[in-house]
Protein backbone atom coordinates (compact mmCIF):
# COMPACT_ATOMS: atom_id res chain seq x y z
CA UNK A 1 0.00 0.00 0.00
CA UNK A 2 2.84 2.40 0.84
CA UNK A 3 4.45 1.68 -2.54
CA UNK A 4 1.18 2.47 -4.32
CA UNK A 5 1.06 5.93 -2.74
CA UNK A 6 4.76 6.46 -3.41
CA UNK A 7 4.11 5.75 -7.09
CA UNK A 8 0.99 7.96 -7.05
CA UNK A 9 2.97 10.94 -5.75
CA UNK A 10 5.72 10.25 -8.29
CA UNK A 11 3.19 10.13 -11.16
CA UNK A 12 1.60 13.43 -10.11
CA UNK A 13 4.98 15.13 -9.81
CA UNK A 14 5.90 13.80 -13.26
CA UNK A 15 2.58 15.09 -14.63
CA UNK A 16 3.31 18.51 -13.13
CA UNK A 17 6.81 18.65 -14.60
CA UNK A 18 5.59 17.61 -18.06
CA UNK A 19 2.59 19.95 -18.12
CA UNK A 20 3.76 22.99 -16.20
CA UNK A 21 7.25 22.38 -17.53
CA UNK A 22 6.36 23.70 -20.97
CA UNK A 23 4.76 26.73 -19.29
CA UNK A 24 8.03 27.42 -17.50
CA UNK A 25 9.99 26.79 -20.68
CA UNK A 26 7.79 29.19 -22.64
CA UNK A 27 8.44 31.78 -19.95
CA UNK A 28 12.21 31.21 -20.07
CA UNK A 29 12.23 31.82 -23.84
CA UNK A 30 9.52 34.49 -23.80
CA UNK A 31 11.89 37.43 -24.32
CA UNK A 32 13.98 35.63 -26.94
CA UNK A 33 11.59 33.95 -29.35
CA UNK A 34 9.05 36.81 -29.24
CA UNK A 35 10.28 40.36 -29.91
CA UNK A 36 7.15 42.37 -30.59
CA UNK A 37 3.96 42.86 -28.60
CA UNK A 38 2.00 40.64 -31.00
CA UNK A 39 4.59 37.89 -30.87
CA UNK A 40 4.63 37.91 -27.07
CA UNK A 41 0.87 37.76 -27.01
CA UNK A 42 1.13 34.65 -29.20
CA UNK A 43 3.52 32.96 -26.75
CA UNK A 44 1.23 33.79 -23.83
CA UNK A 45 -1.79 32.59 -25.81
CA UNK A 46 -0.08 29.22 -26.32
CA UNK A 47 -0.17 28.58 -22.56
CA UNK A 48 -3.04 30.89 -21.57
CA UNK A 49 -5.88 28.32 -21.44
CA UNK A 50 -3.88 25.69 -19.54
CA UNK A 51 -1.11 27.15 -17.39
CA UNK A 52 -3.12 27.56 -14.19
CA UNK A 53 -4.77 24.16 -14.60
CA UNK A 54 -1.36 22.55 -15.01
CA UNK A 55 -0.40 23.70 -11.52
CA UNK A 56 -3.22 21.56 -10.11
CA UNK A 57 -0.84 18.61 -10.30
CA UNK A 58 1.60 20.33 -7.96
CA UNK A 59 -1.18 20.94 -5.45
CA UNK A 60 -2.42 17.36 -5.85
CA UNK A 61 1.08 15.97 -5.27
CA UNK A 62 1.52 18.16 -2.17
CA UNK A 63 -1.87 17.15 -0.78
CA UNK A 64 -1.21 13.46 -1.39
CA UNK A 65 2.21 13.77 0.20
CA UNK A 66 0.62 15.31 3.29
CA UNK A 67 -1.95 12.52 3.47
CA UNK A 68 0.18 9.48 2.62
CA UNK A 69 3.63 10.44 3.99
CA UNK A 70 3.09 12.93 6.84
CA UNK A 71 6.59 12.38 8.27
CA UNK A 72 8.16 13.28 4.92
CA UNK A 73 5.86 16.29 4.55
CA UNK A 74 6.74 17.59 8.03
CA UNK A 75 10.45 17.00 7.62
CA UNK A 76 10.85 18.46 4.14
CA UNK A 77 8.62 21.49 4.71
CA UNK A 78 10.56 22.45 7.83
CA UNK A 79 14.02 21.73 6.46
CA UNK A 80 13.37 23.42 3.11
CA UNK A 81 11.35 26.31 4.56
CA UNK A 82 13.37 29.14 2.98
CA UNK A 83 13.49 27.77 -0.60
CA UNK A 84 9.81 26.79 -0.38
CA UNK A 85 8.91 30.38 0.47
CA UNK A 86 10.99 31.53 -2.49
CA UNK A 87 9.17 29.08 -4.77
CA UNK A 88 5.82 30.31 -3.46
CA UNK A 89 6.67 33.93 -4.27
CA UNK A 90 7.98 32.99 -7.70
CA UNK A 91 4.72 31.14 -8.45
CA UNK A 92 2.78 34.23 -7.34
CA UNK A 93 4.91 36.60 -9.43
CA UNK A 94 4.59 34.37 -12.48
CA UNK A 95 0.82 34.17 -12.14
CA UNK A 96 0.25 37.89 -11.66
CA UNK A 97 2.64 38.69 -14.51
CA UNK A 98 0.43 36.71 -16.88
CA UNK A 99 -2.78 38.20 -15.50
CA UNK A 100 -1.66 41.84 -15.06
CA UNK A 101 0.16 42.25 -18.36
CA UNK A 102 -2.84 43.33 -20.43
CA UNK A 103 -4.66 45.40 -17.80
CA UNK A 104 -3.01 48.73 -18.69
CA UNK A 105 -1.79 50.10 -21.99
CA UNK A 106 1.59 51.78 -21.70
CA UNK A 107 5.21 51.69 -22.86
CA UNK A 108 6.48 50.33 -19.52
CA UNK A 109 3.66 48.19 -18.09
CA UNK A 110 3.66 45.21 -20.48
CA UNK A 111 7.48 45.01 -20.86
CA UNK A 112 7.81 45.06 -17.05
CA UNK A 113 5.54 42.06 -16.61
CA UNK A 114 7.20 40.28 -19.54
CA UNK A 115 10.52 40.49 -17.67
CA UNK A 116 8.87 39.32 -14.42
CA UNK A 117 7.22 36.40 -16.20
CA UNK A 118 10.45 35.32 -17.87
CA UNK A 119 12.60 35.79 -14.77
CA UNK A 120 10.19 33.98 -12.42
CA UNK A 121 9.88 31.08 -14.87
CA UNK A 122 13.66 30.75 -15.14
CA UNK A 123 14.18 30.86 -11.37
CA UNK A 124 11.41 28.30 -10.79
CA UNK A 125 13.10 25.87 -13.18
CA UNK A 126 16.38 26.38 -11.31
CA UNK A 127 14.79 25.96 -7.87
CA UNK A 128 12.91 22.81 -8.88
CA UNK A 129 16.13 21.35 -10.27
CA UNK A 130 18.00 22.14 -7.06
CA UNK A 131 15.20 20.50 -5.07
CA UNK A 132 15.53 17.33 -7.12
CA UNK A 133 19.27 17.39 -6.55
CA UNK A 134 18.74 17.59 -2.79
CA UNK A 135 16.42 14.58 -2.85
CA UNK A 136 18.94 12.49 -4.80
CA UNK A 137 21.97 13.59 -2.76
CA UNK A 138 20.21 13.35 0.59
CA UNK A 139 19.94 15.62 3.62
CA UNK A 140 21.41 15.46 7.16
CA UNK A 141 18.46 13.80 8.90
CA UNK A 142 18.63 13.25 12.65
CA UNK A 143 17.12 10.39 14.66
CA UNK A 144 13.76 12.17 14.84
CA UNK A 145 13.58 12.57 11.07
CA UNK A 146 14.22 16.32 10.95
CA UNK A 147 16.99 18.40 9.44
CA UNK A 148 18.05 21.96 8.71
CA UNK A 149 19.97 23.10 5.66
CA UNK A 150 21.45 26.57 5.13
CA UNK A 151 21.13 27.97 1.64
CA UNK A 152 24.80 27.11 1.05
CA UNK A 153 27.98 26.29 2.99
CA UNK A 154 31.21 25.40 1.19
CA UNK A 155 29.48 24.05 -1.96
CA UNK A 156 30.64 20.50 -1.23
CA UNK A 157 28.17 17.60 -1.47
CA UNK A 158 29.30 16.03 1.80
CA UNK A 159 27.77 15.84 5.29
CA UNK A 160 27.91 19.63 5.74
CA UNK A 161 26.23 20.42 2.44
CA UNK A 162 23.76 23.24 2.03
CA UNK A 163 20.74 23.45 -0.23
CA UNK A 164 23.08 24.69 -2.94
CA UNK A 165 26.30 22.83 -3.64
CA UNK A 166 28.14 21.90 -6.80
CA UNK A 167 25.87 18.90 -7.38
CA UNK A 168 22.51 20.58 -6.80
CA UNK A 169 23.61 23.58 -8.88
CA UNK A 170 24.53 21.17 -11.68
CA UNK A 171 21.08 19.55 -11.50
CA UNK A 172 19.50 23.02 -11.43
CA UNK A 173 21.32 24.01 -14.63
CA UNK A 174 20.27 20.74 -16.29
CA UNK A 175 16.64 21.35 -15.25
CA UNK A 176 16.79 24.89 -16.65
CA UNK A 177 18.09 23.66 -20.01
CA UNK A 178 15.62 20.76 -20.16
CA UNK A 179 12.56 22.88 -19.43
CA UNK A 180 13.73 25.56 -21.86
CA UNK A 181 13.94 22.84 -24.53
CA UNK A 182 10.52 21.52 -23.51
CA UNK A 183 9.02 25.01 -23.75
CA UNK A 184 10.66 25.70 -27.11
CA UNK A 185 9.08 22.57 -28.58
CA UNK A 186 5.68 23.56 -27.17
CA UNK A 187 5.89 27.11 -28.55
CA UNK A 188 6.97 25.74 -31.94
CA UNK A 189 4.01 23.36 -31.86
CA UNK A 190 1.45 26.04 -30.97
CA UNK A 191 2.59 29.13 -32.89
CA UNK A 192 3.21 30.16 -36.49
CA UNK A 193 5.52 32.39 -38.48
CA UNK A 194 8.69 33.89 -37.05
CA UNK A 195 7.87 32.82 -33.49
CA UNK A 196 7.65 29.17 -34.57
CA UNK A 197 10.89 29.52 -36.55
CA UNK A 198 12.78 31.03 -33.62
CA UNK A 199 11.38 28.41 -31.24
CA UNK A 200 12.49 25.57 -33.53
CA UNK A 201 15.93 27.14 -33.81
CA UNK A 202 16.14 27.49 -30.02
CA UNK A 203 15.07 23.86 -29.54
CA UNK A 204 17.70 22.65 -32.01
CA UNK A 205 20.44 24.57 -30.23
CA UNK A 206 19.35 23.62 -26.73
CA UNK A 207 19.22 19.91 -27.56
CA UNK A 208 23.00 19.60 -27.55
CA UNK A 209 23.24 21.28 -24.16
CA UNK A 210 20.53 19.01 -22.76
CA UNK A 211 22.27 15.89 -24.10
CA UNK A 212 25.60 16.96 -22.60
CA UNK A 213 23.94 17.79 -19.26
CA UNK A 214 22.21 14.39 -19.14
CA UNK A 215 25.49 12.53 -19.65
CA UNK A 216 27.23 14.62 -16.99
CA UNK A 217 24.53 14.41 -14.31
CA UNK A 218 24.14 10.66 -14.89
CA UNK A 219 27.82 10.07 -14.21
CA UNK A 220 28.03 12.27 -11.11
CA UNK A 221 24.68 11.14 -9.66
CA UNK A 222 25.85 7.55 -9.35
CA UNK A 223 28.91 8.80 -7.48
CA UNK A 224 27.07 11.21 -5.17
CA UNK A 225 24.33 8.68 -4.33
CA UNK A 226 25.63 5.07 -4.38
CA UNK A 227 22.11 3.76 -3.68
CA UNK A 228 21.22 4.52 -7.31
CA UNK A 229 23.68 1.94 -8.58
CA UNK A 230 22.49 -0.62 -6.03
CA UNK A 231 18.87 -0.19 -7.12
CA UNK A 232 19.60 -0.77 -10.79
CA UNK A 233 21.96 -3.66 -10.01
CA UNK A 234 19.40 -5.42 -7.82
CA UNK A 235 16.44 -4.78 -10.14
CA UNK A 236 17.73 -4.71 -13.74
CA UNK A 237 14.20 -4.29 -15.13
CA UNK A 238 14.45 -0.69 -13.96
CA UNK A 239 16.66 0.13 -16.94
CA UNK A 240 13.42 0.57 -18.89
CA UNK A 241 13.16 4.05 -17.36
CA UNK A 242 16.50 5.46 -18.58
CA UNK A 243 15.87 3.74 -21.93
CA UNK A 244 12.59 5.69 -22.14
CA UNK A 245 14.53 8.90 -21.48
CA UNK A 246 17.08 8.07 -24.19
CA UNK A 247 14.31 7.27 -26.68
CA UNK A 248 12.60 10.56 -25.90
CA UNK A 249 15.87 12.47 -26.27
CA UNK A 250 16.47 10.96 -29.71
CA UNK A 251 12.89 11.62 -30.77
CA UNK A 252 13.34 15.28 -29.84
CA UNK A 253 16.36 15.47 -32.12
CA UNK A 254 15.16 13.56 -35.16
CA UNK A 255 11.51 14.61 -35.43
CA UNK A 256 9.42 17.77 -35.54
CA UNK A 257 6.10 19.09 -34.35
CA UNK A 258 3.97 16.92 -32.11
CA UNK A 259 6.37 13.97 -32.22
CA UNK A 260 9.25 16.10 -31.00
CA UNK A 261 7.14 17.48 -28.16
CA UNK A 262 5.96 14.00 -27.18
CA UNK A 263 9.60 12.93 -27.23
CA UNK A 264 10.35 15.70 -24.76
CA UNK A 265 7.49 14.48 -22.55
CA UNK A 266 8.88 10.92 -22.69
CA UNK A 267 12.35 12.22 -21.86
CA UNK A 268 11.10 14.07 -18.76
CA UNK A 269 9.06 11.08 -17.59
CA UNK A 270 11.99 8.73 -18.17
CA UNK A 271 14.42 10.92 -16.23
CA UNK A 272 12.07 11.43 -13.29
CA UNK A 273 11.05 7.78 -13.05
CA UNK A 274 14.72 6.80 -13.18
CA UNK A 275 15.31 8.98 -10.11
CA UNK A 276 12.26 7.56 -8.32
CA UNK A 277 13.32 3.99 -9.10
CA UNK A 278 16.88 4.70 -8.02
CA UNK A 279 16.08 6.14 -4.59
CA UNK A 280 13.28 3.66 -3.71
CA UNK A 281 12.52 2.58 -1.00
CA UNK A 282 13.87 5.87 0.35
CA UNK A 283 11.70 8.95 0.00
CA UNK A 284 14.36 11.24 1.50
CA UNK A 285 17.85 9.75 1.82
CA UNK A 286 20.05 10.64 4.77
CA UNK A 287 23.60 11.92 4.31
CA UNK A 288 26.09 9.96 6.35
CA UNK A 289 23.88 7.39 8.09
CA UNK A 290 21.55 5.53 5.68
CA UNK A 291 19.64 4.02 8.61
CA UNK A 292 18.18 7.49 9.34
CA UNK A 293 16.66 7.82 5.85
CA UNK A 294 12.94 8.35 5.51
CA UNK A 295 11.49 5.41 3.60
CA UNK A 296 8.09 4.43 2.22
CA UNK A 297 7.61 2.44 5.41
CA UNK A 298 8.69 4.73 8.25
CA UNK A 299 7.34 7.91 6.65
CA UNK A 300 3.90 6.55 5.70
CA UNK A 301 0.56 7.14 7.41
CA UNK A 302 -1.23 4.22 9.13
CA UNK A 303 -2.29 1.51 6.70
CA UNK A 304 -6.01 1.94 7.39
CA UNK A 305 -5.87 5.58 6.33
CA UNK A 306 -3.97 4.70 3.16
CA UNK A 307 -6.60 2.10 2.23
CA UNK A 308 -9.56 4.42 2.86
CA UNK A 309 -7.82 7.20 0.93
CA UNK A 310 -7.98 5.19 -2.28
CA UNK A 311 -11.78 5.50 -2.22
CA UNK A 312 -11.41 9.28 -2.54
CA UNK A 313 -8.24 9.39 -4.62
CA UNK A 314 -9.34 7.31 -7.62
CA UNK A 315 -12.57 9.20 -8.46
CA UNK A 316 -10.82 12.53 -7.82
CA UNK A 317 -8.00 11.70 -10.22
CA UNK A 318 -10.52 10.44 -12.78
CA UNK A 319 -12.32 13.81 -12.67
CA UNK A 320 -9.04 15.70 -13.00
CA UNK A 321 -7.96 13.59 -15.98
CA UNK A 322 -11.34 14.11 -17.65
CA UNK A 323 -11.00 17.86 -17.20
CA UNK A 324 -7.51 17.90 -18.70
CA UNK A 325 -8.52 15.80 -21.70
CA UNK A 326 -11.46 18.15 -22.36
CA UNK A 327 -9.31 21.28 -21.97
CA UNK A 328 -6.48 20.17 -24.23
CA UNK A 329 -8.89 18.91 -26.89
CA UNK A 330 -10.82 22.19 -26.79
CA UNK A 331 -7.68 24.30 -27.27
CA UNK A 332 -5.78 22.02 -29.65
CA UNK A 333 -4.08 23.34 -32.76
CA UNK A 334 -2.22 26.58 -33.47
CA UNK A 335 -3.10 29.68 -31.46
CA UNK A 336 -4.97 32.53 -33.12
CA UNK A 337 -4.89 36.05 -31.75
Amino acid sequence: METFWFCAVAVMIAAYVVLDGFDLGAGILHLFVARTAEERRAVLASIGPVWDGNEVWLLAAGGTLYFAFPALYASSFSGFYLPLMMVLWLLILRGIAIEFRNHIEGPVWAPLWDVVFSGASALLAIFFGAALGNVVRGVPLDASGYFFLPLWTDFSAGPNAGILDWYTVLIAVAAFLTLAEHGALWVALKTEGVVETRARRAAAGLWWSVAAAVILITIVSFRVQPHLGESFANRPWGYVFPLLAIAGLLLMKFSKGLRAFLGSCAFLVGMLTSVVFGVYPDVLPSIGDPSLSLTVTNAAAPRYGLEVGILWFLPGIALALGYFVFTYRSFSGKVRL
